[in-house]
């Protein structure tokens, strides 16, 4: 609670949250961690922030340990694996957020209904964690049937993954809400190769803006982490050149 109200504003937690990220490596896939995870931080960040955080995720799991250890399903338990499930999505901590995710929905719920809105946003949060991080559109289809899910942006996600389409990904991506966004991240990768490998055999050459917008990356970035070897010239890019007769 202090480390949510000292931030004030919610757009101010999430810019605070969006500069931290959790060390997998130090928190054991297990609901039973011995110490406390280190925090991932870039330059300028507020220190005493980072050890808040820590504390709040070491916290959080002991909670969710006497919850499942208890057995208890009640409006509180229900509350707090939600804000946990929201943070660590924020964090992109699958190890936090992915069992939290089917324990609400396969034990708490079943007990305890959780209310229209409440079980849209979780199962939305399940099947695009199935299509974006584990690569698995059957199962998340399969699960958007089973609970009924009725989300847009959800479904549409699916379909430009389905078919790869990059330009319908990158229209979702930028219009999602911020745990939405950072599960679709985990996508991105495979979404910008795909779309590489389908300019490369479509096109002899493209100008620089039009590539920079298809793969939602700058020319650098392309270079750097997805290995393009094409020519830049000015502001067009030669993806191959004629060959001579």
């Amino acid at each position: 609670m202090e480390f949510c109200t000292d931030a004030g504003r919610g757009d101010e937690l999430s810019r605070r949250l969006a500069r931290m990220d959790l060390s997998a490596k130090d928190i054991g896939k297990t609901e039973r961690p011995q110490t406390a995870p280190s925090i991932i931080t870039g330059p300028g960040s507020d220190a005493s922030n980072h050890k808040n955080l820590s504390t709040l995720m070491m916290a959080m799991r002991k909670l969710r340990e006497g919850i499942v250890a208890s057995d208890r399903v009640d409006d509180f338990s229900i509350q707090a694996y939600i804000f946990c499930i929201r943070l660590s999505i924020l964090l992109k901590h699958v190890e936090s957020y992915h069992p939290a995710i089917l324990h609400l929905l396969r034990r708490m719920h079943s007990v305890q209904p959780l209310t229209s809105t409440e079980l849209q946003e979780f199962v939305g949060y399940l099947v695009l964690d199935l299509a974006c991080r584990q690569n698995d559109l059957t199962q998340a289809y399969s699960i958007r049937s089973s609970y009924g899910l009725h989300d847009p942006k959800v479904d549409a996600t699916l379909r430009a993954l389905a078919h790869d389409n990059y330009f319908l990904f990158w229209r979702v991506a930028r219009s999602v809400d911020g745990h939405k966004a950072k599960l679709m991240e985990f996508a991105e990768h495979g979404v910008k190769s795909e779309t590489l490998k389908c300019l490369g055999r479509s096109y002899m050459s493209i100008d620089l803006p039009s590539l920079e917008n298809y793969t939602n990356s700058p020319w650098n970035v392309l270079t750097k982490n997805h290995g393009v070897g094409w020519l830049l010239e000015g502001g067009k890019v030669i993806i191959r050149k004629p060959k001579e007769r």
